[in-house]
């Protein structure tokens, strides 16, 4: 084993890689706040700004995919889709399976310029997780409860609030509205069977709403929608603490660029039309299974070094005064002072722990449980 592959398996740097992540994302979110002076005076300098705040925080997590594991990204489509990346607003459909299968997207939206920029579709939980809730809540992250009756106006709201947003956005639906398990899928599937709806193997009931609401909000701004279906190859489930431990996965993602103009502008019509996407999304999934590759042209856009510079900025500015902290402490020889020290090592690293197990899927949401309870 190399000296970088034993430093990859330590817990001292995962915990020193976490203190960077923690303290330059506060230092960011206080930025953010500052920022807030600027909204009603200069709202599109306000965005352009926290463009680059949050680029700055989630291209720390990038930066763990692309260069500390070394995880290979494959993109599936064809080269005039290719040719449209970064270059227009997009609403993307991507297939909620894994833990890391948000920062496989937000790799590819840094490759393509639009990182600090990306959005979603969140649960309002995440409003409260520090780093995260906090920086998307200054980049206008459309946040809701699930429940349609209380979002709709919030959501419709939001959405049209970035009809004039200065930086090309790719704004990311989990139209299935919760990470696939089995349990889920079952429940799902009986739900399909009672409205008639196709069944499918390997994603759960798409929830329309969202998607038709955006879709519908959305035009004059956005120009096509990207559905990605991802994949790993040898049936691999990568997790964050894969990442962190150094584990090298490939990734794979068929994209496939619809129009705008080719979804229908009714809903029951868009609605409809999303169904069929997931019954084509099914029959890649098996494709896949059966070949190892999905079907098109194979791209493997170039890594940046911009996330590696940028973490090493942020790591340079805050190890510094830290390490020099820490041999204070220890050279006073206070056990009161060390024993302290020694506490506030352990809080810090519970904290990242719980930052990571927000991406766990066994500590995911219950959303889509609610009929299997009502079963049992």
């Amino acid at each position: 084993m190399g000296l970088l592959a034993f430093l990859k398996t330590q817990f001292v740097v995962h915990l020193l890689i976490g203190f960077v992540f923690v303290v330059s994302g506060l230092v960011i979110n206080s930025i953010q706040l500052c920022t807030l002076v600027l909204w009603p005076v200069n709202k599109q300098l306000y965005r352009r700004l926290n463009c680059r705040l949050a680029y700055s925080l989630w291209s720390q997590l990038v930066m763990l995919l692309e260069w500390w594991s070394c995880t290979e990204c494959t993109l599936f489509t064809d080269q005039a889709t290719v040719d449209t990346f970064g270059k227009e607003h997009a609403v993307i459909i991507l297939n909620h399976n894994f833990e890391i299968d948000f920062l496989c997207g937000w790799t590819m939206c840094e490759r393509f310029g639009v990182l600090g920029s990306s959005k979603v579709l969140a649960k309002r939980e995440l409003l409260y997780v520090p780093l995260i809730g906090w920086t998307w809540y200054f980049l206008e992250i459309v946040f809701c409860k699930r429940k349609w009756e209380e979002d709709r106006d919030t959501v419709i709201k939001g959405l049209k609030s970035l009809a004039n947003y200065p930086k090309y956005m790719w704004f990311l639906l989990y139209c299935e509205g919760t990470r696939f398990t089995e349990k889920k899928h079952r429940v799902s599937m009986e739900v399909a069977a009672s409205k008639g709806l196709p069944v499918l193997k390997y994603h759960l009931l798409p929830r329309t709403k969202g998607f038709t609401t955006a879709v519908q909000c959305l035009r004059g701004t956005v120009t096509a929608v990207y559905d990605v279906t991802l994949n790993f190859r040898g049936n691999k489930n990568p997790s964050l603490l894969g990442i962190l431990y150094g584990k090298k996965y490939e990734a794979d993602m068929c994209v496939r660029r619809f129009p705008l103009e080719e979804i229908p502008l009714d809903e029951k019509e868009a609605a409809q039309w999303l169904h069929k996407l997931y019954q084509e999304k099914d029959a890649l999934q098996e494709i896949y299974n059966q070949k190892g590759v999905f079907p098109g042209q194979q791209f493997k856009p170039t890594r940046r070094p911009w996330t590696l510079l940028n973490f090493l900025f942020w790591a340079t500015l805050l190890l510094s005064p830290l390490f020099s902290f820490v041999l204070g402490v220890f050279a006073s020889g206070s056990p009161l002072l060390i024993l302290t020290f020694l506490g506030f090592v352990g809080a810090a690293s519970f904290g990242v722990r719980r930052l990571i197990g927000v991406t766990e899927i066994e500590k995911g949401s219950s959303y889509g449980n609610q009929e299997f309870k009502k079963k049992e």
